[in-house]
């Protein structure tokens, strides 16, 4: 356990963050679980929808530090291809 001051603001500002940082890399997985989901079952109108709410989302992630750039950009990615490739 700290003593100095700082350290414990540390400790706050470390599980604030680390709260934060889960729910957020949470969300990407359920959102993308959605697109995963629909295109499972083969509804492409589902899966474009699902698709278009993942985006912007995993990259919010990309920008608040939770998932790597290059991870998020292969995320997309690869969803879109699997999304268009339902409608062939």
């Amino acid at each position: 356990m700290p003593n100095i001051a700082s350290a414990k603001k540390r400790t706050r500002t470390t599980a604030k963050r680390t709260a934060i940082n889960h729910a957020r890399k949470s969300r990407i997985r359920s959102i993308t679980r959605k697109v995963e989901e629909a295109l499972a079952a083969g509804d492409k109108a589902a899966a474009e929808a699902a698709l278009k709410a993942a985006e912007p989302e995993i990259m919010r992630g990309v920008t608040k530090g939770v998932v790597h750039k290059n991870t998020g950009a292969r995320k997309v990615s690869r969803l879109t291809k699997r999304v268009a490739k339902l409608g062939s």
